[in-house]
Parts: C-alpha cells; sequence; structure tokens
C-alpha cells in the first residue's frame, strides 16, 4: 500500500471501511436474528417443530385380571390385531380406495361401500376392523408383502380384548367390556376405574408418514396395567350352584331363578348365581333380560322365609319365651276385614312348632307381640330396606315402609313376610346372622386389589351390629332343624350326613295389574345354613314362577341339598356320623308333635 499514491491510498481505506462497516453490520444482523430464534421465539419455534415430529399418544391401559379366592383367572385381556388404514398414505403411494376396499372385502368380510368411503376420506386413520383372528392377520400380512400396492396405506396393529375364559361362569357378577373396553355390566362397570387404570397422554416420535417410531414411556409395561382384582368367589361352587340353578329351573318349567353361597363367619360371597344367563365373550347374542343379575336386582316377597327373623327378635325382647304355647286360633284369624288362613289348623303352637308347620297365624301372633314399631325395627336390624353394600350395580334396596305407613293388616302380614320385599342377598345376609352368633356382617366379594403384584386396597370383614343374643341366634338356628326333618315342611333340603338349619317360602306374587295376589303365580324359595351348629355356608335359593311344582320345599329344597352337599365336601367339613339321628334328636328335643299337614 505503500507503493500507491496518496489518492490511492485514500481511496483503499475507503473500501476497505465500506466492507468493514456491511461486514460489521451483517454480523449484528447474523447475530440480533439468532437472538431472535434462539432465544425471543425459542418456545413457539420447538412447539413447531416437535408438532412436526411429535405426537401425543393416549394410552389405554390393558385391563386388570380378575382372579377367584383361589387365583383362577376368571376374566383377562389378551392381545389381538385390528386392521386400519391411512388414507392419506393410500393417495400418495397412488393406490385406488376401489381397488384396495374390494381386496379387504374378499379377505375380511367387510362392506365395501362402507370401506371405500372410508378410504376416500382426507383422515390419517381409519378403522377397517377390529380383532380380527390370528389366520386372518397372518393372511393379510402375506398379502401385504407379496403385493404392497394392493393394500397400499393398510396397516396391522395390536390392541387388548376382554376375554372370559370360563364363558357364562360367574357372567352377572364379572359384566362384560365393549370393544373399547370400556365396562358395561357387573364388576366390569362398577370397578372400571380400578380395572382399567389411568389413562395418560404421552409424547411419541413418528416418522414422515405420522407413524411412531418410537416412545420411552410405550416401554413401562406397568404403565400400560390396570389393576387386578382378586374376589371371593369360588370357581368350583360357582359351577355348582349355576349348574344346580339351571337345571332345577328347567325341570320346574319356572321363568328365572338365583342363588346365593355365603361365608356365614366372614360375610364372603362364594358363590352369586342367576338364570337366565349368558356369555360375556358375545353378550349382543342374548336378550338384555338375561343379563340382569337377579340375585341383587329382583325385589320380591320373600313369604315364610322372614318368619325365624320374627321369632328371634320376639325371643331377644323377651315377648315370649321358647317353651311358650302360642294361640293359633284353628286355622282362621280375623284382622280388621280380612282373615288369616293356615292351611292346616292348630289349637296351640310353640315357637319352634310355628317355625317347622309355618304357620302363619302363630307368626302373626308373636309379631303382635312386638309392636308395630318393634317388629320394624327388628326387620331393619336384620337388614331388610337397605342396600347390602356390594359393589354390584343396580343393587335393590327392596322395601320396608315405616312402621307408620302400616294399614292394620300389615302389622300381621309383615310379620310372615307378606307386605314387604327383599333381594336374595339381602334374604342370605339375614339368614347368615342366625348362623352367626347373631351378627349382621357386610357380605364382601372383593378381597383385594392389587397393582404390580402389590396390594393396594383391601377388604376386611366388616361386623355392622349385633342383631339378637348369641343366645338367641343359636336356638332359632336349632329350631329351624326341624323344618328339613321327616314331619317339616322341606325334609328334601336336608343333607345325608350334617345337621341342616332352614326355612321354606312358597309366596304368591303381586298382581300389579288387577291387584291383590296372582292366583297362578308363585316365588318358592328355601333359605338355610350347614351344618347347624357351626355353620360353614349359608345358602339362599329363589326360584320366580315355577310352573310344575310352587312349593318351596319341593322346589328349592332340592337345589339347597345339592349345592349344600358338594359346597361342604369342598371346604373339607366332615360330615357326622349318624346325621339321622342328630336331625331326630333334635326335633324330639324341640317337642313336636307328628304333623299330617304343612302350611306355607
Amino acid at each position: 500500500m505503500r507503493n500507491l499514491d496518496a489518492r490511492q491510498r485514500r481511496w483503499m481505506v475507503l473500501r476497505i471501511s465500506i466492507l468493514a462497516v456491511l461486514l460489521g453490520g451483517y454480523a449484528l444482523r447474523v447475530t440480533a436474528r439468532a437472538w431472535e430464534l434462539q432465544v425471543a421465539h425459542a418456545p413457539g419455534l420447538r412447539a413447531l417443530a416437535e408438532e412436526q415430529y411429535l405426537r401425543e399418544i393416549r394410552l389405554a391401559p390393558k385391563r386388570g385380571t380378575i382372579h377367584d379366592r383361589h387365583g383362577a383367572p376368571l376374566a383377562v385381556s389378551v392381545e389381538v390385531e385390528s386392521v386400519w388404514a391411512d388414507p392419506q398414505e393410500l393417495r400418495e403411494r397412488g393406490g385406488d380406495p376401489r381397488v384396495v376396499a374390494g381386496a379387504l372385502e374378499a379377505l375380511l368380510d367387510v362392506d365395501r361401500e362402507r370401506i371405500e368411503r372410508r378410504l376416500s376420506s382426507d383422515r390419517r386413520f381409519v378403522w377397517v376392523r377390529r380383532r380380527v383372528t390370528p389366520r386372518l392377520a397372518a393372511e393379510l400380512r402375506a398379502r401385504k408383502e407379496a403385493a404392497p400396492d394392493r393394500l397400499a396405506g393398510v396397516h396391522l396393529d395390536t390392541e387388548a380384548r376382554r376375554y372370559y375364559p370360563n364363558g357364562s361362569l360367574a357372567a352377572h357378577v364379572l359384566g362384560f367390556a365393549n370393544i373399547d373396553g370400556e365396562g358395561i355390566e357387573g364388576l366390569e362397570l362398577s370397578l372400571e376405574d380400578e380395572l382399567r387404570g389411568s389413562r395418560r397422554t404421552v409424547p411419541a416420535i413418528r416418522d414422515g408418514r405420522r407413524r411412531v417410531v418410537f416412545s420411552e414411556q410405550l416401554l413401562d409395561d406397568r404403565a400400560a396395567q390396570g389393576d387386578d382384582l382378586w374376589l371371593t368367589l369360588d370357581k368350583t361352587l360357582q359351577h355348582v350352584a349355576e349348574r344346580e340353578l339351571a337345571l332345577a329351573v328347567r325341570m320346574s318349567e319356572a321363568r328365572a331363578g338365583s342363588v346365593v353361597v355365603m361365608d356365614p363367619t366372614s360375610g364372603d360371597i362364594l358363590a352369586l348365581a342367576s338364570y337366565p344367563s349368558y356369555d360375556p365373550n358375545a353378550p349382543g347374542a342374548f336378550p338384555p333380560s338375561h343379563r340382569r343379575n337377579r340375585a341383587v336386582t329382583d325385589r320380591f316377597e320373600p313369604g315364610s322365609t322372614v318368619k325365624p327373623f320374627t321369632v328371634a327378635a320376639a325371643l331377644a325382647r323377651g315377648t315370649i319365651r321358647a317353651e311358650e304355647s302360642i294361640e293359633c286360633l284353628d286355622g282362621a284369624m280375623e284382622v280388621a276385614e280380612y282373615t288369616i288362613h293356615d292351611s292346616t289348623p292348630y289349637d296351640r303352637l310353640t315357637p319352634a312348632q310355628i317355625l317347622a308347620f309355618s304357620s302363619n297365624i302363630g307368626t302373626a301372633q308373636i309379631g303382635n307381640t312386638l309392636g308395630r314399631a318393634g317388629l320394624y325395627r327388628a326387620f331393619r336390624r336384620f337388614g331388610f330396606g337397605e342396600v347390602t353394600g356390594l359393589p354390584l350395580p343396580g343393587e335393590a334396596r327392596g322395601i320396608l315402609r315405616h312402621h307408620r305407613r302400616w294399614y292394620e293388616m300389615d302389622a300381621a302380614t309383615i310379620s310372615f313376610g307378606q307386605g314387604l320385599s327383599v333381594t336374595n342377598v339381602q334374604l342370605a345376609t339375614a339368614m347368615a346372622v342366625l348362623a352367626n352368633e347373631g351378627r349382621l356382617l357386610r357380605p364382601r366379594l372383593v378381597r383385594r386389589v392389587t397393582r404390580a403384584g402389590e396390594v393396594v386396597r383391601e377388604s376386611r370383614m366388616e361386623s355392622r351390629r349385633q342383631v339378637v343374643p348369641p343366645a338367641t341366634a343359636r336356638l332359632v338356628a336349632d329350631m329351624l332343624t326341624a323344618v328339613t326333618g321327616p314331619e317339616g315342611t322341606a325334609p328334601e333340603a336336608a343333607i345325608d350326613g350334617y345337621l341342616v338349619a332352614g326355612k321354606t317360602g312358597t309366596a304368591q306374587k303381586a298382581d300389579y295389574v288387577a291387584g291383590g295376589y296372582a292366583e297362578d303365580r308363585w316365588l318358592a324359595s328355601f333359605a338355610g345354613c350347614a351344618p347347624a351348629r357351626n355353620p360353614r355356608v349359608v345358602i339362599s335359593v329363589v326360584i320366580d314362577e315355577p310352573g310344575v311344582d310352587h312349593d318351596g320345599g319341593r322346589v328349592a329344597g332340592p337345589v339347597f341339598r345339592r349345592v349344600g352337599a358338594m359346597a361342604l365336601r369342598h371346604l373339607g367339613v366332615t360330615a357326622a356320623t349318624g346325621g339321622q339321628a342328630l336331625l331326630e334328636e333334635a326335633a324330639a328335643a324341640l317337642g313336636q308333635p307328628a304333623c299330617n299337614g304343612r302350611t306355607e
């Protein structure tokens, strides 16, 4: 530059200065833009970038497994494959919706026009057919590999399906889940939150075709698993109860029925059967009425099965004595403008004989000693008129009107089971009071809830109240052993080798159209416990509208006997030697005369 003259040097300096200024200005502009992109607008730009390669996935956890009390699976979730399509991908690859729909119709037996409309849409995801068989999934995969263009945009993905490995076993307790894995009936509905688990939305990386390729949170299997339920049901006893109930309903040409088997010492429900039944794997193939859990939703007038509770309440209050002779008015009792009858007239009977011969008049006389308020309080203490608290949808509380709303006739008829309504679960729970030293336990159906093998909730035995003194409960239970004796109303309910306590019920059904009671519609029942001393099971059987015979002892009694015999053997209860001798001994101790007639 020293070789240049002064003018040239000045020009050179000027050009260098201008270039330096331009470069400095450009550097400042780049720096400002970088600050703008990296700092000022960073959140918005980051969100725009993540929108292009991240996808929010809503995780639907696999439903938890339902087990019986011994761990046998009753409801499980299995992975199956479903077929879906990406219409935009199909167009990008030059596919023809009409051709693809035709190929899918031939392979999957789907509606061609419906699938073609879906493939012609502008969506990124449409269902083709959900939960295909493994054979169809393998065949579709093979055809895609052989001719990719013919099935362009069609994909397979796995999802969970609810499966009930035992078919219709315990269907009314379990309920079922729909195709989206949502509980619809039974425990699947009432404990939906525990079984389903928590639904979460997690980010995942996707490729240029918007398909998920990776997500760390998808690797955590525990995040996609609902809680497991462990029930009190015994799979074997549930099968026996359902089998014997179905046989009895068909043999008696009845409309329906239910059976409840309970452990009186813990309140555990060992079996809960209703008929008619259905298969939860295909609930749509059965009428909606078959899905009703009749043991908890159906109310009925119990009839004579509540007489032991009237007697127990009077003995506990001291309004009668066990050896007292009750006036039975030779089979006819006037109440207001009505007359109460016994089918066999009696002059005087002891409380034990009133139960053995099922005298309506004798029971009404005992109920009268309690008064309206006393009888009402007694039945409420036995659990009538309130739900038992089982975690099943639709449980009915029954009807027990307040005593201030009773008519004069109600005070008599309610004492022997007319004018109130109960459910079969309520009846079994009340009978368990007499089998459990007079304590009312809350029935238990779910023992515990576990998550990844750890207990998150456990149900314990809950004693609600002491209904009658233990001595009174044992005394009434001893009285009820005569019911299954040779002169009682239910000899067909006796279990060979065991002493059985129970009570029959044969009630006319109310006629809600014409009023009063229907002449040709009955409800037969039997509720009892076995063995009578130190009971291990309480069983309540209800047969709705039997057609061949309506006698509770002959219709419901045999169901009690067969279910009870199997239950006692299954629970390891040894039969007593000379069981019939024990029965005759108990009957003799109660001072029962021979009886040629019986009344319900």
